[in-house]
């Protein structure tokens, strides 16, 4: 009983449901209460103590219906038994046919549904071994000897699905990877259930010259292949309930350190889902107002300053406070052809923080600079970024001028609360890099950060002028990877509390 709700808390926090300890040790009180019987009762009772936020919510009705639906998916296999959404899995049904308690009771009364469930069982494989039992003639078939050959032919539905999943929990079935272990899994959760030693019967009675003997020997053979079809299916599920987690994770972080102008444009949309997430987990740890308020050291000055008018009798304590003002930040980007895609992903993760970023004012620039702040003020994320690029991403690039541009537009707007961000690979096609622009932006600026997506080792080669821009920046940092960019936009805000 413990292990299946186990599993289950197993399977949403791969579901990305963050579930504590205290969560869980509730799960289980819950279950003592309302047992596994009314499904929908089950539902209720633990979506009240595991999911939190709404994202959450929708997450862990995903995660039920998925665990708590093991069907019968093999063509080779019996029919459902019903209305899927009344009745548990084969996993909850084993629980509480083999629990203690209330579950116990909860089992016997699933126990009509199960006795005609294997009324259908016998029938279907019995109709599958027809045709070649007959051929032997009408008459006697011997029983069989080894202990899943005897619960084959008893085809009851709740005592096979019981033996499935004793069987997957012994060989750790939830820990399957990759597709291609599905079949691995299948073998083994077949030999856990005795598959070897009902091999060897079927063989033995095969070659037997007695009629019910090699009768026996096909009706064994045809349930055996049943029960792969059966197991198989057991097992996909179990792999989309697990593995497509781990998979996906796999594939995320693979995206995270893979240099963006390397991935296709097919894994864009994944890249931006991404984006999403990292951006509210960077929201959810620098969103609160740092403000310390009566705590941490007494304002002597202060408190004994506004104490004058009670005769130096102190009744009213102030504190140190210390307050972060939420910074202003430029955002100067290429939009050329070779850095399109850094732009892309980097004002997509900027304006995904607009709770903690608010005032955000963003360039670009190719050939020439222009603001687009209005773009993304008008538009969705994804359309404005489309617009920012089509308007400005044509011709050479020209470093130079472009900080020309932002020096004539901006330079008055700038203070020690701003942050300009510069995106690009500074290659100025051996035109000016008119430093003295960049000079007076550092002079004035909080931070000047140069965020440039080609390797270190790039720098300074050809057509690159890093060398002369980099003694003008607070921090340069080389950024061709969402890991990085979301190190290098954490440390913007953590620079900033």
């Amino acid at each position: 009983m413990d292990q299946l709700l186990t599993n289950f808390i197993r399977a949403l926090r791969n579901a990305d449901i963050r579930i504590s300890t205290a969560e869980t040790l509730d799960a289980f009180s819950a279950i003592q209460l309302v047992g596994y019987a009314d499904r929908q009762l089950l539902k209720d009772s633990l979506a009240l103590v595991l999911p939190k936020t709404l994202d959450e919510k929708a997450a862990f009705d995903t995660c039920f219906d998925q665990f708590f639906s093991f069907r019968e998916r093999s063509e080779l296999g019996p029919p459902a038994t019903g209305d899927s959404d009344e009745t548990l899995s084969s996993e909850a049904q084993a629980a509480a046919t083999a629990g203690n308690g209330e579950a116990g009771g909860h089992g016997d009364s699933q126990g009509g549904r199960g006795n005609s469930q294997s009324t259908r069982d016998e029938r279907v494989v019995a109709q599958q071994a027809g045709d070649d039992v007959d051929a032997h003639g009408p008459g006697e078939t011997s029983l069989p000897q080894s202990a899943l050959g005897q619960l084959l032919t008893r085809a009851n539905s709740m005592e096979i699905n019981i033996a499935i999943n004793a069987a997957g929990q012994q060989v750790n079935v939830h820990e399957i990877e990759m597709f291609t272990q599905k079949g691995v899994y299948t073998r083994r959760i077949l030999d856990a259930m005795g598959n070897a030693e009902l091999q060897q019967e079927i063989f033995t009675l095969g070659d037997s010259l007695n009629i019910p003997d090699r009768r026996l020997a096909q009706d064994l053979g045809h349930r055996r292949d049943w029960l792969r079809e059966r197991v198989r299916d057991y097992v996909e599920h179990q792999f989309l309930l697990h593995a497509d987690v781990n998979g996906r994770r796999l594939r995320e972080s693979l995206l995270r350190d893979v240099r963006l102008s390397s991935i296709e444009q097919r894994h864009h949309r994944q890249l931006q889902e991404l984006v999403h997430r990292m951006a509210r987990k960077l929201i959810a740890a620098y969103s609160r107002r740092r403000k310390i308020v009566r705590r941490g050291q007494l304002h002597v000055p202060r408190t004994l300053r506004r104490n004058m008018k009670y005769d130096d009798a102190i009744f009213d304590l102030h504190w140190k406070t210390v307050k972060a003002d939420q910074p202003k930040v430029f955002a100067v980007c290429d939009v050329s052809g070779s850095v399109a895609d850094y732009a892309r992903f980097m004002l997509m993760f900027i304006y995904s923080l607009e709770e903690v970023l608010p005032k955000v004012r963003t360039f670009a620039f190719s050939s020439e600079l222009g603001e687009v702040s209005e773009l993304f003020k008008r538009n969705s994320i994804d359309d404005a970024i489309a617009l920012a690029l089509r308007q400005y991403g044509a011709g050479s690039t020209d470093y130079g001028q472009a900080l020309a541009d932002f020096h004539k537009y901006c330079l008055g707007g700038i203070d020690r609360r701003t942050t300009v961000i510069v995106l690009g690979d500074a290659r100025n096609n051996y035109g000016d890099a008119r430093t003295d622009t960049l000079k007076d932006i550092h002079d004035r600026a909080r931070r000047v950060i140069w965020l440039n997506p080609e390797s270190r080792s790039l720098w300074n080669t050809g057509d690159s002028e890093m060398r002369h821009y980099s003694p003008y920046c607070h921090q340069v940092d080389e950024c061709g990877t969402l890991a990085q960019l979301e190190r290098v936009v954490s440390r913007l805000l953590r620079a900033t509390s």
